[in-house]
């Protein structure tokens, strides 16, 4: 059973200048995406859609399929999942596993996406998950210079007493063809993988993007 994966890049970043070309510890952060998905050995195509000339043709160079996307396709405000429904219509791309592969995602482990893969149910989604690292039960906000806890049922409990809460990892997103056709709602009758939290970080700002790069370092050790 083989998949097909999807690398959306689009050319407009707002925080990062042209961040899915950015180098990153010596290449672009778009060519550890593509790196693993060819190494994963659980994928018949590979795809980047995308808006952008350079990023197209990045994907020509490193041996995958570039698929220019719509302008309509490339504001700030569109969603991933109608990059994915875009790409299953203009590929006919039907019955098919399609894997939603981010762009920005070089801590990821082939080995996660393997296992992932695996435990894929044909009636819905399967996404990455990872542990919040500080319990949100703990959360409170502050107003006029004062404090006040979101859960105060919880005050009173120990940290290793409250349940664990995750959140989307945004590192990838299996399903069938048919699913993201017909599912808006990722979560609804979902399943996650766990990841580690050295195998994620969001990277929105520099600070991200030095904090992602301080995690890929740690991660290839020889220790």
């Amino acid at each position: 059973m083989k998949a097909v994966c999807i690398i959306p890049a689009r050319g407009g970043s707002k925080r990062i200048f042209k961040k899915n070309l950015k180098d990153f510890l010596g290449k672009p952060i778009i060519a550890y995406s593509i790196e693993n998905a060819k190494k994963s050995g659980i994928f018949s195509k590979i795809y980047v859609s995308s808006d952008n000339e350079e990023i197209l043709e990045f994907a020509k160079s490193e041996g995958v399929i570039a698929l220019k996307r719509p302008q309509s396709l490339s504001g700030d405000y569109v969603g991933t999942r109608e990059v994915i429904i875009h790409c299953i219509r203009e590929l006919k791309l039907e019955e098919v596993w399609i894997c939603c592969l981010y762009a920005t995602a070089p801590l990821l482990r082939v080995e996660s996406l393997q296992n992932a893969f695996l435990q894929c149910d044909k009636s819905c989604y399967l996404f990455s998950a990872v542990e919040y690292s500080y319990s949100p039960y703990r959360a409170f906000v502050i107003k006029n210079t004062k404090n006040t806890m979101l859960f105060p049922e919880f005050f009173l409990k120990r940290s290793q007493d409250l349940d664990k809460i995750y959140h989307d990892a945004g590192q990838f997103y299996f399903a069938k063809s048919n699913i993201w056709q017909t599912k808006e709602n990722i979560f609804e009758d979902s399943k996650s993988f766990v990841l580690s939290p050295f195998e994620v970080q969001d990277i929105d700002t520099l600070e991200d993007w030095k904090l992602a790069q301080m995690k890929y370092l740690f991660n290839h050790l020889n220790i």
